[in-house]
């Protein structure tokens, strides 16, 4: 039996580049030290279930791959297909055919770097690496990142994620990394959900050991939490978020102006929000999840 898969891989192998890249069959064959004729007998010979739906795999793989431009791997792709056309696939088969296609994950990731304050007010590591909640509006994670447009144009990207769902509770965009881009991001979703006493925790940047910032905190009703000096890992889930968008849209593209940079990050915010499935929230979309926690209280 598994002779018999391992001569199917091939065989789809050969006839995937032959059909995508012209590659001569004799070649293929010759490569792979396969006999033109068994090949040959191969194709001709009628698909069994299992054949058939691998190959109704490869194109709604190729089709997922393609929608968000080669950003999604193996594990991403089996939720996708999964979630979207009631399957039920194991993600080492999609990994099997995604190696037939040649497909793979183009993202990479950047280190951050980071810039010293003397800070005016410090808080603990309440958070203690404690990443998991169980439900929306406990903990709350920030952080500034900065993106690059243009021929050296620099633009400040402020977010919130909850530890509950993994959403991004909101975000603000800016030409300057100042108290009032966070300040505003703040603003945003205290405004929207007024009821939420989360946690809130940041590492040690100038604008969360400000005086006003916590005094923002303390009318809200928040507790306030800091990464350890030089513990990046403290804010982990948050400093995930930024290697995720970046490798996922923001270091695929050459953005020319702010606008265009903008309108990229407002779009894989909402991508991610709505629209990515997470396997550690059951398959779920973050806002999906959010729903299925006040499902579970109800």
């Amino acid at each position: 039996m598994l002779s018999q898969v391992r001569y199917e891989f091939i065989y789809l192998t050969i006839q995937e580049l032959h059909h995508t890249a012209s590659y001569p069959i004799t070649e293929l064959c010759d490569f792979a030290s396969i006999q033109r004729s068994s090949y040959y007998k191969w194709l001709k010979r009628k698909d069994s279930t299992n054949e058939q739906f691998n190959k109704e795999l490869l194109s709604l793989i190729k089709n997922a791959y393609e929608e968000r431009n080669g950003i999604l791997g193996y594990r991403q792709i089996t939720i996708k297909l999964n979630r979207e056309h009631g399957l039920n696939v194991n993600h080492k088969r999609i990994y099997r055919l995604m190696k037939i296609l040649n497909l793979k994950s183009i993202c990479r990731r950047k280190r951050k770097n980071y810039i010293k304050s003397t800070p005016e007010i410090t808080a603990g590591n309440v958070l203690n690496r404690e990443f998991e909640a169980d439900g929306f509006g406990k903990k709350w994670l920030t952080d500034v990142t900065e993106v690059k447009y243009g021929l050296g144009g620099k633009a400040y990207l402020s977010s919130i994620l909850d530890l509950g769902d993994k959403s991004i509770v909101s975000f603000v965009i800016g030409h300057s990394n100042n108290n009032e881009l966070v300040f505003k991001t703040f603003d945003i979703a205290h405004n929207q959900y007024p009821d939420a006493k989360p946690i809130f925790h940041s590492d040690r940047g100038f604008q969360y050991t400000s005086k006003v910032f916590k005094r923002k905190l303390d009318d809200a009703g928040m507790t306030q939490s800091m990464s350890r000096v030089s513990r990046c890992i403290d804010n982990g889930p948050m400093e995930a978020f930024w290697g995720m968008m970046k490798s996922e849209m923001y270091y695929l593209r050459k953005f020319s102006s702010y606008t265009e940079l903008e309108a990229a990050i407002i779009e894989y915010i909402d991508y991610y929000n709505n629209h990515r499935y997470q396997k550690r929230l059951k398959c779920m979309t973050p806002i999906e999840y959010r729903q299925y926690l006040l499902n579970l209280t109800a």
